[in-house]
């Protein structure tokens, strides 16, 4: 059973500036003591996010009233670098992002994050500034990324392309991004094929 495809991503957007963000400062290590996943969105760059002496929120992007309702989430180089948790993507994820937009990604982060239908998009430095100054001064400019067609767009006309690798692309398009319903799907040939093995 296919689930549903990620065709393309609409929403306001955010940037988080710095390069080499990784996946302890996207959810530090203490808050991974979970049985599930769920609530991990709220200590979402945890302690960027709040003084560790005081508990203040600080000035960090996120804090922003500004951009409170914000699901795309734009980077900068090697983003979701460091340790490969997943926690990292599933606590972006339950915050409320659907996508992120940045110059480059960390493989496994990459990878975790098309498992949750969360599309990672590669754009250049100079479309990543783009991007970045029209949301900065428009808070509320829609963002658009057309999964498809490898395609950023604005509501107010910037458009620029980008980059994923097709395998992620075409699992997103064609709703095969989750590899659980990939093996529950193919079940009797799992087994056909296991009946086939001298060794099981």
């Amino acid at each position: 059973m296919a689930l549903d495809p990620v065709t393309q991503v609409s929403g306001t957007g955010v940037f988080i500036p710095g390069a080499d963000i990784d996946t302890d400062r996207i959810i530090p290590a203490r808050f991974m003591k979970c049985v599930t996943f769920d609530g991990l969105g709220e200590f979402a760059f945890y302690d960027v996010r709040f003084n560790s002496e005081t508990g203040a929120k600080t000035n960090h992007p996120l804090n922003d009233e500004r951009f409170k309702d914000a699901s795309i989430l734009i980077a900068g180089v090697n983003f979701g670098c460091g340790s490969s948790r997943e926690h990292a993507p599933q606590s972006l994820k339950k915050y409320g992002f659907n996508a992120v937009i940045a110059e480059s990604f960390a493989e496994i982060f990459y990878g975790n994050s098309t498992t949750l239908a969360m599309p990672c998009v590669m754009a250049s430095a100079a479309d990543i500034a783009s991007l970045r100054a029209a949301v900065e001064s428009k808070p509320e400019t829609k963002i658009t990324i057309d999964v498809v067609n490898l395609k950023v767009s604005t509501c107010d006309g910037l458009e620029f392309s980008v980059k994923m690798p097709e395998s992620s692309r075409e699992a997103l398009v064609s709703g095969r991004w989750d590899p659980i319903q990939e093996l529950l799907d193919n079940g009797p040939a799992i087994e056909e094929r296991a009946k086939a093995l001298h060794y099981v």
